[in-house]
């Protein structure tokens, strides 16, 4: 068997690893093996071919890694869940104190509790969410 078509059985064999895998690692050693099937389709010998694998490996690690640990250190843009929550405006339906209310946020209703222990929040009254915790609304009246 031709060694350049080796290589490029190596280097599909680490492509669909990768698919299955998603590090990013195979993937860069799948494109590796690229580089020496065209340096033994050109009948290079295989001392270069292993050279030029451990240089495009190499080379790889190094363009791909600084990249992927710089995705992995950006916060995350887009709140979800409970969390995209805070901030919003909510409507008093039941008034809100300290031990009891019901707010609506964004069309559902919530238990509602006020932020601090001495503010009582009329009912109709527009509203801060604060936080939540499991299901109910800490709320602040807006100013």
């Amino acid at each position: 068997m031709e060694l350049w078509l080796i290589w490029l059985v190596v280097a599909v064999v680490f492509g669909v690893a990768e698919i299955f895998t998603l590090t990013a690692a195979l993937g860069v050693l799948g494109a590796a093996a690229a580089v020496p099937a065209v340096i033994a389709a050109l009948g290079l010998p295989l001392v270069f071919q292993l050279v030029a694998f451990a240089a495009a490996a190499t080379l790889g690690v190094l363009l791909v890694r600084p990249i992927a640990l710089r995705h992995m250190k950006q916060p995350q843009l887009e709140r979800f869940g409970v969390d995209a929550l805070v901030g919003k405006r909510a409507f008093v339906l039941r008034e809100v104190s300290d031990r009891d209310g019901l707010v609506r946020i964004d069309g559902e209703e919530w238990s509602a509790r006020t932020f601090d222990d001495v503010t009582v929040i009329p009912e109709g009254a527009a509203v801060n969410v604060m936080r939540i915790s499991g299901t109910t609304a800490y709320v602040y009246p807006m100013e």
